[in-house]
């Protein structure tokens, strides 16, 4: 009924993700200044950018302009 133990993960992570994203697309005072034309697709890109970095931070470090000795 309910599926397999995968599908009911898969389900959760799919949930939790999406209120992430919600919640990220709560704009900051600076974001809604500059404004946004989809701050739910601006907020999926931030969140997976910065999943990206917590997965393999040396990683995005080295390709970073951003980050000292990259």
């Amino acid at each position: 009924m309910g599926g397999t133990a995968d599908d009911q993960d898969d389900q959760h992570d799919q949930r939790r993700d999406d209120e992430r994203v919600s919640e990220r697309a709560e704009l900051l005072p600076e974001e809604q200044e500059a404004g946004s034309d989809d701050p739910v697709d601006q907020a999926a890109a931030i969140l997976e950018e910065s999943e990206e970095r917590t997965d393999d931070p040396d990683g995005t470090r080295r390709n970073s302009s951003q980050t000292p000795g990259g």
